[in-house]
């Protein structure tokens, strides 16, 4: 190539995002992001990673020593956890409910394990008993299971019944929490999770980068004793630990702005307070919910199972899910997203996450759904006039 490209400034659209994720950033994490830059080994970034990490131990709600944010996206974090838990030869439980159960699987067969499944349908969670019994027949040595599975809508209930299930067997369980830390109920050190994972795009408001990542002392010393070192040599917690550990010693240089991020929005979840923000989320998604719902739209989640940081709607018969989704994005700079996988066509997924979950953006969307319904020919008044008088 002789010329340069002639490009101009960046001017992305302004977009309500009300999808799957990224969610909206809250403006005081843009500003942490126009601060000056520092080495990552510079001494007050060494204080700002002990600050992130205390934040993040409190959004987990656990005392690991071992909490960190990864560099990288969600995905980053799900490969270092089940990465460095998995050994060659290892056996791990992964769940078929999702289409994150899957990616689990095959991040676990990449790690050099072996994988069997534990079934449930699309649209619910995993049985306690299905899991049980998944323990007695195999030699399980990981158990991996979503807390909030973006793909269907679905939260897992009662997770200490399956964290209880694997140490009976003596395995390690990862929790995949990319959809619900700092949205939805998670008690890590309480429920019995080794290892969570999550990302910073979704309930916590942050653009992704650095992904939160737990580890107990049980599970990183099954890491630290490993005979064969982890396939990922970016990933490798034993040598990441001498970065985030007391040493502080270097291994890649730091995505230092998005720690900035990060620390930003942990900040305003603990100025909040956890469970303030629980309770946040269950509210407004909640306004969410009975709004469809008195559109005549069906949850593919039961009431029982119901996420609230991401609501999976059906689409009703006769409408082109994909031409909904152009229109609000063409009409109302908003986004929404179609089904994964078994679901693909099938959903709307609605996210309700973090900056987003605000009863504003909650009527924007319901308001502009309408209006793109009709466009299909769909009557929300006619459909809810009938369900009412059913």
């Amino acid at each position: 190539m002789d010329e340069a490209p002639d490009v101009g400034e960046l001017t992305p659209p302004s977009r309500t995002l009300m999808g799957p994720g990224p969610s909206d950033v809250h403006p005081r994490v843009l500003r942490a992001m126009s601060t000056p830059l520092v080495g990552h080994l510079d001494p007050s970034f060494i204080d700002i990673m002990n600050e992130v990490q205390e934040l993040l131990r409190y959004t987990f709600r656990t005392d690991n020593q071992w909490t960190i944010p990864v560099s990288g996206t969600g995905s980053a974090s799900m490969e270092a956890a089940i990465g460095n838990l998995v050994e060659p030869g290892d056996t791990m439980l992964v769940p078929t409910n999702g289409y994150f159960g899957g990616r689990m699987a095959s991040m676990a067969e990449r790690a050099g394990g072996d994988v069997v499944h534990v079934d449930a349908p699309w649209g619910e969670p995993l049985d306690p008993a299905d899991v049980e019994a998944a323990f007695d027949e195999h030699a399980i040595d990981v158990f991996g299971f979503v807390h909030a599975e973006t793909s269907t809508g679905v939260k897992q209930p009662n997770v200490p019944e399956l964290t209880d299930i694997a140490h009976a067997h003596d395995a390690y369980v990862i929790a995949d929490s990319v959809t619900s830390l700092g949205g939805v109920e998670l008690r890590v050190d309480e429920w019995g999770i080794d290892v969570a994972y999550s990302g910073p795009q979704k309930c916590l408001s942050c653009p992704p980068g650095a992904s939160p990542l737990t580890l107990n002392d049980r599970a990183m010393d099954k890491v630290l004793s490993r005979e064969e070192e982890p396939r990922s040599w970016y990933l490798d917690l034993s040598l990441l630990e001498g970065y985030w550990g007391e040493e502080r010693a270097y291994h890649h240089t730091a995505p230092v702005t998005n720690v900035y991020a990060l620390r930003e929005a942990l900040r305003l979840v603990a100025e909040e307070g956890i469970e303030n923000r629980w309770e946040r989320h269950l509210d407004v998604a909640g306004d969410l919910k009975s709004g469809l719902e008195a559109m005549g739209l069906e949850m593919n989640a039961p009431d029982e199972y119901w996420l609230p940081s991401l609501n999976a709607v059906r689409v009703p018969s006769g409408v082109d899910d994909g031409a909904v989704i152009s229109h609000l994005l063409d009409e109302y700079d908003l986004e929404i997203a179609s089904g994964l996988g078994d679901l693909s066509g099938d959903i709307w997924r609605i996210g309700c996450m973090g900056y987003s979950a605000r009863r504003k953006n909650v009527e924007y969307v319901l308001s502009a759904l309408e209006d793109a319904l009709a466009t299909e020919g769909h009557d929300t008044d006619q459909v809810a006039a009938t369900a009412s008088d059913d």
